[in-house]
This record gives C-alpha cells, sequence and structure tokens, in this order.
C-alpha cells in the first residue's frame, strides 16, 4: 500500500503563495487531490485485491468430447463418471471439473492478461498519471525559473507592505479626511474658477485647473489624526520598501513572462482535460463482472472457453463514475479560468478602478506581469493591492519623507538658516528637500519665503502663523495648500516669484489672490512651442500692480492685457524671441515702468508713444543700431529714466536734448565713438554711464550735468578727463577703469561728495596730493593699483589702506 504522504511534495506549496491562487485554482486543487485519492485508493485494491475468477465452460467442453473422445487428456475415472448412467447424474450435487488448484491459478492469470480489458486493469494508474500532470500544470508558473523568482520577489514585498506600520498609518490618514475638508477644498477651486473667469464669459474654465483641484482634495492628510512620528526603524523599512517596488516595478513591467506562462498552462490544462474525459467516457463499461476467457490451452485443460469475473469491476466502475466527475468540474473551473483570461485586461491595472474605498488615485497605471500578478491578488483579497497601493503611492512617499524630515529640521535647526535679503528682510530658503517642515511654522518673523526644488510642496493652516510673511518664492515645484493655508495667502501675500518647467507648477491658487501686487513668472511660455502651456485670465488678481514675466514668446499672452489697465509696470525676459505686435501696449495707460530686455527690437516701438504716464523704459539687450526716435519721446514728460545697454547703437541724436525731464541715462555696451554734445544740456541728469564703447573724448561741456552724482566710462579710450567734469560738485561716484589715463587733475578736490572713485586698468603713475581733501572718499572707495597707491603721501594713503 502507497501511503498518500508521498504524495505530498506534488501538492505541496509555500503558504504565501495563496495569495496568487484564484479560487478557481484552489477549487482545481482540492478536485486534483480528490482524484489523486481514487487513484491512490484504485492502485491499492488492484495491488493487494485485484483478480479474476475463472471456471471452464462445461457445455462446450461436453460437446467436444462427445464428437472426439480421444481428443481429452481426462483420466479413466473421469471417463467413468462422464459416461455414467442418468441416474448417477441425478445423484450429483454440482459439477466436477478435472482441474486442480495450480490449474485453476494458471488459467486465471491467463484470462487477467486476455480477457480482461486494458482499463480495467490500469485506470488507476491512469488516474495518477493524469492527476500529477494536472497538480505540475497547476503550480508550474510558480516552478519555472523565468517566473518563480518574480513571483516570490512580488509575494515577500506584499507581505512586507501588508505588515508594515506605514500601511496602517497611510490609509488610516487617507480615510480619516472629513466631508468638511473635502467640500472646503472644492469651495477653494471653485474660487479660482469664479474669480478667473472673465466678466464677459467668453474665455472657458481652465481645464487644468480643474484636473488639479481634485488631487488635492483627494489626497489631504488628516494633520492631527495620528501620532506625527514613525519609529526610526520603522521609518527606515518603509523607505526601504519604497525603493525595492520602485525597482520591482520597473523590472516588472519589462516582460508579460509571468502573464504568457499562466495562459499557456491554463490553455494546456483545457486541451489535457478533453482528452482526459473524452476517453474515460468512451470507457465506463469496460468494467464488467462477466468475462468470456479463450486462452488457446484445451491441450492443457482440457476445455477450451471459460466463464471469468472481476471482483472489482463493481468499486472500480465506481471510481471510474466519481473520477469522470471530478475531471468534468475541472473542465468547467479551467475553462472559465481561460475564459476570464481572454476577456480581462489583465495587462493593464488601474487603482482608480480596481481599488474600492479610499485610497491613491495618483498612482499610474501599472503594466504587464506587475498588472497581471495585482489582478490575480484582487481575486484573493482586494485588501492585498490597497496596502501595497501605499508604496506605489508619491502621496504617501512623500507623507512618509514629510514626518521624516520633520524629525531632521527641527526649528532650530531651520533658524540657523534664516538670512536677510538685500532689502534687509528676514528670508528663509528651502531647496531640494522632499516637504516643507513643519516647524518652519514656528519662525513667525520669516518675511520671505523661498521654496525650490521640493517634490511635494504644501502649505497648511499652521501658515497662518507666520504674520509677517508677504513674499512667496516658487522655484520648479508644485506647491498646493489646504484651505485655511488659502485663505491666509490670499490676503496676506503681495509678492510671488514663480520659476515653472510645465503647466503642473503654476499653481491654480495663484489665479485668485486678489491681494497680490507683484506677480513673477519664469518659463516657457510660447504656444508654437509647447501648447499645453499658457497663462490662464489674470483677472482675479484685482491688486495687482507689477507684472514680470522671463520667457520666450512672439507676441503678449492675452493674460497680460487682461491686467493691462491696472499694471504700473511690466517687465519682459524675452530670450532673445522676437517680441511682435506691441501696439496692444497702448492699452497700458497707467504703465509708469516698461522693461522690454532681450526682445529683439530693431527699433525704439511706436506704441510707447501713447503712454504718456511712463517714467522708466528699459529696452536693454536688444538690437537697436539707430536711435533717432530718441526725440519723439519728449511726448513722456513724465520720462526720468532711459536704458539703452547691450544694444548695437552707434551714435545718440542730437535731438536727445529734448528728454529735460532724463534723469538716468545708460548706454554701456553699446558701439558709441563720442558723446553729441546735445546730450549735456539735459542738466537734470543725475546717473550717467557710457561704460564699454568706444568713446575717445568726455567734452568740456560735461560741466554743465551740475546734477550728477554719478558717471560711469569704464572700458572706453578715455586719455584724459576734462577739468570742466570737476565743476559737478555732487559727483558721488567717478569710474573711470580700463581708459588710457595718464594722469588724474588735481582738481579733483573740488568734488567734496566723492565716495568711490575707480582708477583701476589706467597709465596711472602717481596721484594728485589734493585727492586727500576728498572727504567722503574713505578706505574701499578708492580703487587703484599698489604701486600707484604708493606715491601718495603716507599719512593720505593710510586714509585708504
Amino acid at each position: 500500500m502507497i501511503p498518500v504522504a508521498e504524495f505530498k511534495q506534488f501538492t505541496e506549496q509555500q503558504p504565501a503563495f495563496k495569495v496568487l491562487k484564484p479560487w478557481w485554482d484552489v477549487l482545481a486543487e482540492y478536485i486534483t487531490i480528490a482524484m489523486l485519492m481514487i487513484g491512490v485508493f484504485g492502485c491499492t485494491l488492484q495491488i493487494t485485491q485485484d483478480k479474476i475468477i475463472c471456471l471452464p465452460n462445461h457445455t462446450s467442453a461436453d460437446k467436444e468430447y462427445t464428437e472426439n473422445p480421444q481428443a481429452t487428456n481426462a483420466s479413466e475415472e473421469d471417463q467413468a463418471i462422464t459416461t455414467a448412467p442418468p441416474t448417477s447424474t441425478r445423484e450429483m450435487s454440482g459439477l466436477r471439473n478435472n482441474l486442480d488448484l495450480q490449474q485453476y491459478s494458471f488459467i486465471n492469470q491467463m484470462c487477467y492478461e486476455t480477457a480482461l480489458h486494458w482499463y480495467a486493469k490500469y485506470f488507476p494508474y491512469l488516474v495518477v498519471i493524469h492527476t500529477l500532470i494536472f497538480i505540475i500544470c497547476g503550480n508550474f508558473w510558480f516552478k519555472f525559473p523565468g517566473t518563480s523568482s518574480k513571483i516570490e520577489h512580488f509575494i515577500s514585498i506584499l507581505g512586507k507592505c501588508f505588515d508594515s506600520p506605514w500601511t496602517t498609518r497611510a490609509l488610516s490618514e487617507v480615510s480619516g479626511e472629513t466631508t468638511q475638508e473635502k467640500t472646503a477644498e472644492r469651495d477653494i477651486s471653485k474660487t479660482n474658477f469664479d474669480e478667473t473667469s472673465p466678466v464677459t464669459g467668453d474665455l472657458p474654465v481652465p481645464e487644468k485647473i480643474v484636473a488639479e483641484t481634485p488631487s488635492e482634495v483627494r489626497f489631504s492628510f488628516a494633520q492631527l489624526s495620528l501620532p506625527a512620528i514613525l519609529d526610526k526603524k520603522e521609518e527606515q523599512q518603509a523607505k526601504a520598501l519604497f525603493e525595492k517596488i520602485r525597482h520591482f516595478r520597473a523590472h516588472a513591467e519589462d516582460s508579460d513572462l509571468v502573464y504568457r506562462v499562466y495562459v499557456s498552462q491554463t490553455f494546456f490544462k483545457v486541451v489535457k482535460v478533453a482528452i482526459t474525459l473524452g476517453y474515460s467516457l468512451s470507457l465506463v463499461g469496460s468494467f464488467s463482472f462477466h468475462h468470456i476467457c479463450r486462452p488457446g490451452i484445451k491441450n492443457l485443460m482440457g476445455y477450451s472457453m471459460f466463464t471469468c469475473t472481476h471482483n472489482l469491476a463493481f468499486i472500480l466502475e465506481k471510481l471510474l463514475l466519481t473520477y469522470i466527475v471530478l475531471v468534468c468540474v475541472y473542465a468547467f473551473l479551467s475553462a472559465y479560468a481561460l475564459f476570464w483570461l481572454f476577456t480581462s485586461s489583465l495587462k493593464v491595472y488601474s487603482f482608480d478602478k480596481n481599488s474600492e474605498g479610499p485610497g491613491f488615485s495618483d498612482i499610474p497605471d501599472v503594466k504587464n506581469d506587475f498588472a497581471f500578478m495585482l489582478h490575480m491578488v484582487d481575486r484573493y483579497d482586494t485588501l492585498y493591492s490597497r496596502r501595497f497601493s501605499v508604496f506605489l503611492s508619491a502621496v504617501s512617499e512623500g507623507r512618509l519623507r514629510e514626518l521624516a524630515l520633520n524629525s531632521e529640521w527641527p526649528s532650530e535647526k531651520l533658524r540657523q538658516m534664516i538670512n536677510k535679503d538685500t532689502k534687509g528682510r528676514i528670508e528663509l530658503q528651502l531647496a531640494m528637500i522632499p516637504v516643507i517642515p513643519k516647524d518652519v511654522y514656528e519662525l513667525r518673523e520669516i518675511e520671505v519665503l523661498k521654496l525650490e526644488l521640493i517634490s511635494s510642496a504644501k502649505l497648511v493652516g499652521a501658515v497662518s502663523q507666520l504674520k509677517s510673511l508677504s513674499e512667496l518664492h516658487i522655484s520648479h515645484c508644485s506647491v498646493k495648500m489646504d484651505p485655511d493655508a488659502f485663505a491666509f495667502i490670499r490676503e496676506r501675500l503681495q509678492v510671488l516669484h514663480v520659476r515653472f518647467t510645465d503647466m503642473e507648477e503654476l499653481p491654480s491658487w495663484m489665479y485668485s489672490l486678489k491681494n497680490l501686487s507683484q506677480l513673477h513668472l519664469s518659463g516657457n511660455l510660447n504656444c508654437s512651442n509647447n501648447k499645453s502651456i499658457r497663462l490662464h485670465s489674470l483677472r482675479g488678481l484685482s491688486g495687482l500692480r507689477s507684472l514680470s514675466l522671463t520667457s520666450n514668446f512672439s507676441q503678449l499672452p492675452s493674460a497680460v492685457l487682461d491686467v493691462a489697465w491696472q499694471l504700473s509696470k511690466l517687465s519682459i525676459q524675452n530670450g532673445d524671441t522676437e517680441l511682435r505686435s506691441l501696439g496692444q501696449l497702448k492699452r497700458m495707460n497707467h504703465l509708469l515702468v516698461l522693461q522690454l530686455c532681450h526682445c529683439k527690437l530693431s527699433r525704439i516701438p511706436g506704441a510707447l508713444l501713447g503712454l504718456t504716464s511712463l517714467q522708466c523704459i528699459d529696452l536693454t539687450s536688444n538690437r537697436l543700431q539707430l536711435v533717432d526716435e530718441l526725440g519723439t519721446l519728449q511726448r513722456l514728460r513724465s520720462l526720468n529714466i532711459l536704458r539703452l545697454s547691450h544694444n548695437a547703437i552707434c551714435r545718440l541724436p542730437p535731438s536727445i536734448e529734448l528728454l529735460r525731464n532724463l534723469e538716468e541715462l545708460s548706454i554701456s555696451y553699446n558701439n558709441l565713438e563720442n558723446l553729441p554734445i546735445s546730450l549735456f544740456n539735459l542738466v537734470r541728469l543725475r546717473h550717467l554711464n557710457v561704460s564699454y564703447n568706444r568713446i575717445r573724448l568726455i567734452p568740456p561741456e560735461v560741466g554743465h550735468l551740475t546734477r550728477l552724482e554719478t558717471l560711469a566710462i569704464i572700458s572706453n579710450q578715455i586719455s584724459s578727463l576734462p577739468r570742466e567734469l570737476f565743476r559737478c560738485s555732487r559727483l558721488r561716484s567717478l569710474h573711470v577703469s580700463s581708459n588710457q589715463l595718464s594722469s588724474l587733475p588735481s582738481e579733483i578736490e573740488k568734488l567734496p561728495l566723492l565716495s568711490s572713485l575707480d582708477l583701476m586698468g589706467n597709465n596711472l603713475t602717481e596721484l594728485p596730493q589734493e585727492i586727500g581733501n576728498c572727504l567722503q572718499l574713505k578706505k574701499g572707495g578708492l580703487d587703484v593699483e599698489e604701486h600707484v597707491l604708493g606715491t601718495l603721501p603716507p599719512e593720505v594713503r593710510k586714509k585708504y589702506l
């Protein structure tokens, strides 16, 4: 007898693999165990009790003896009995055969081989063989080298994800969202849309803003629902799981081998079970108690035909019927599995569609083997895939990094990073960290907050503690905020700087900051290159006065024209992309400052003449050559600053003297060879910069600029300074480095307010002693070579060392 334990190795599987066994595979496994039991039981019966019992057929034997009495080898005693009178036959109690026990055994063995159907003899063994094949087919994908490693790795990670404390925490936080929180965040979005939509209703609601808002709503974590800090070991384990899953996902999505192996083994099972069922049904009648045996050994036994019975025919027939029923059920399960495989999209898995209840919809669809294994897990229990999704979500990973960061960035460390900007304001810059540390909100003195390359930046209601915050810088990160944070930022924020590379980095809440006065945007807004990135209407920014755009568009965005009437400053840095259609500038009749830099302008735009309120025009870094139109700017009676640096201007027209209110003129980095005398009729000029040209001479008329405070003529070809220059008694800064000066006039003592003098890179051999009479010129204010400085008397030289 074969013990069932011997077959345990064929059905034994790691308990963890059950998560990848759908109900049909589990039921099929139990059926194969039942079929295996039938086969083992049948084999045991055949080995121990399988017999066939045969008796001679007397009717045929008597007939043959009468026709040919010499043909038998019977003894005389048997012949006597055979020829006895009828009275003796009636006295017999049964039939007497002339066979001994060994002859019966021989006949039984011969007839077992010749008369018994082959299926009756080998049925149990075939059942065992077929069942083993079914077991191998059902578990082949767990053992095949190309798939087993992926499956074992997946199950190992799945178990760790299921048991991880971070999984429970993350799911609890997502489930902990209240209806009020969700409603409040939707209200933010609604406010954004309503306030940014034009009054006339001719512009559609921005699609991208609509797409962003639900994700913000869905992923709001309950800030106070659970303890803020995980155990350090648990935190490290969760980080390791995120990394493992990232690598496993990249590996599993490379191919669909697991899927193809499972489909192949299922198809093979269907074919195999069809063959098995077909021939088994046709052989049901092979089990019988009555068999006629003609072994062909009449010369040994005296009989040519025997009647036999098989003692296991009944029970083997019932086992066969039971086996056929089980095979039919197995066939149905295999066919259903094959139907499911070919009618379902198993090579793509979406957590939005397959996860029930609250979860993470930021997870992109997974594909190939990864998707197939997740579908199989769902057949076992969707809770596994939900808990697994925690480690596929960027939101969840960001939340974990936030908790870790909160412990790594306490308020003491953050205070050490506080600086003061050029305006003396208290500034904090955070760069290249996962999230915003919560202790930032305890630094209540912050006035300027800079966020750069923060992957999961989010402002929470605690930002309202930063009462002094008025300026926010966002660089290449998408900043989201909850309702309380939005309400505070909307009321308090005055200045916003945004650097972006794609649409997601342009915050939707930006369009509803009604008290924002300055907006600085830097990124690609050229619709011809990238149609997905565009500014939506800025009409919701009712307090906006200054707009700065660093981009590369060919014409003014319509969003700028929406606020044209309220702007007092417009600055465009256009990345050397030609800016056309400047006629729309006429609508900005309240503009005070206009900067058009790197716009490939070849002439001064005529539209500027209509902007009568302009005080400053900056056309730096263009392609201006002839600026004869300068005289027409006299219409701009408020114009006092003109910057034309980094162009190709070769001369200034005499009409420049018409700009009588001009106080600052910068024409550096051009091709000027001389300065027109009319320039020095601008008697209100306080700052003049003609550096980096080819000027050889400063006209004596420079002395007419009695209000001049700053003069820069760096990197020209000046060989001497006119003595009339020192009539400009208000001069505070004189920069004449990198020229050809051989001497400095002693009249320099007539500049009592001079505090900065740059003489580097000239041909000076000495300095006049009178320079010491410039009382405001002190240490650090004089920039000259050491050997030239050494020519001064010690008491004077000491003043500048």
